[in-house]
């Protein structure tokens, strides 16, 4: 039976910053983090040979993209790794700095809180014909983002927009009545080691963030303490 959890559709114009965090419900359990998109629950054999529910939770799609470097960058580099993921492009001048600032400073609570190795980050261009790897790579130097942890990819359009709207259920794409031509979610996204999606947070909004570093820590608590 095919279920579909909490969603986190959106679409938000570079022209308008203002959009709404995906905030969990104050009933719910303060330490357990929902998971986002489609599930089935399936039937398997239990130890005694009796038939238990498992829950399989919908997964991030492969994906594979060029980073700043020039090196591809896939699906394979971030499985097993808890990251957050965010759509940007280094010609916007309304909600795009405020983003990139907002993901620089939550690098930044990383180190100190000693998880930057733990939790890598994932910012992905909507403009791929004018931010190749050399723009992106001085935009990621413009900012002062750690390489070592954090991508900024470029590829084919088809497959960006497709990326954003099918596997992290959000929204990209070109616009001529968009200022700088593109309407793009503000959200970050957070995924676990297992590629499933545990929140969307708003990326403009210093609060989100602090949240959203408060999930990585639950995320990193759970996983690394029970799964490694």
């Amino acid at each position: 039976m095919l279920i579909l959890a909490m969603s986190a559709l959106g679409i938000f114009s570079c022209a308008d910053p203002v959009s709404k965090s995906v905030d969990r419900k104050e009933t719910e359990h303060p330490t357990l983090l929902p998971f986002f998109g489609e599930h089935d629950v399936e039937m398997k054999r239990g130890d005694s040979g009796e038939l238990i529910p498992d829950t399989v939770y919908y997964r991030l799609p492969y994906f594979s993209f060029t980073n700043q470097n020039g090196e591809t960058v896939s699906f394979k580099d971030y499985e097993g790794k808890i990251f957050v993921a965010d759509f940007f492009f280094t010609n916007c001048e309304s909600i795009c700095p405020i983003m990139s600032s907002q993901m620089a400073r939550l690098q930044a609570m990383l180190k100190r809180d000693s998880l930057d190795q733990k939790v890598w980050l994932l910012s992905h261009t909507v403009d791929p014909d004018r931010d190749t790897p050399e723009t992106l790579k001085a935009y990621a130097s413009q900012i002062g983002a750690d390489l070592s942890t954090w991508n900024f990819v470029t590829g084919a359009s088809e497959d960006i927009y497709w990326q954003a709207e099918t596997g992290y259920m959000l929204s990209a794409f070109p616009s001529d009545t968009a200022q700088g031509g593109f309407f793009h979610t503000d959200r970050f996204t957070l995924l676990d080691r297992s590629m499933r999606i545990r929140g969307y947070y708003d990326g403009t909004s210093t609060k989100s963030v602090d949240q959203l570093l408060s999930d990585i820590r639950i995320l990193v608590n759970d996983e690394y303490s029970t799964n490694r």
